[in-house]
């Protein structure tokens, strides 16, 4: 009974609060940016048991968590950032948290700003990856198939 009184539930990680009752890699995905693979990579470099318990984990482990976290984008290769050349900047980064949001809401800006066909897309609201529009993604009240009348 004591091991479940010395439980965190929750630790913060890049302004995040993650789960103390899930194991760390399991954990590390509930900050934006960071999927399993990247959680994987992070809990190795931090060497940390990816399966030990977040909230069970002394505080040298998560400040060393915390650590690999901020470093991210210069401690692993170019392949495995989220950001890998930054369009204004042209560095390498990778976004954790509300960084993604606001950065990806900067690039549609920045599409709609050129007035390129992705752009041009994304303002009239229709889809923008190919996908076919005959049946599917109609919006508004006209909805359905018209008959010709005889």
């Amino acid at each position: 009974m004591a091991q479940e009184e010395d439980i965190k539930y929750f630790v913060r990680v890049s302004n995040t609060d993650l789960d103390g009752t899930k194991p760390v890699h399991i954990a590390l995905t509930g900050i934006k940016g960071v999927g399993m693979h990247s959680a994987a990579v992070i809990a190795q470099l931090a060497k940390v048991d990816e399966f030990a318990l977040m909230g069970r984990l002394e505080e040298e482990h998560v400040d060393r968590i915390r650590e690999v976290v901020d470093n991210y984008a210069e401690r692993v290769p170019k392949w495995m950032v989220n950001r890998p050349k930054d369009v204004y900047t042209g560095e390498v980064r990778h976004l954790f948290g509300a960084d993604v949001a606001t950065a990806r809401d900067e690039d549609i800006n920045l599409l709609r700003k050129i007035r390129c066909y992705r752009g041009v897309r994304h303002d009239t609201g229709q889809k923008v990856r190919g996908q076919r529009t005959k049946s599917t993604g109609r919006t508004g009240s006209t909805v359905g198939v018209r008959r010709k009348k005889d």
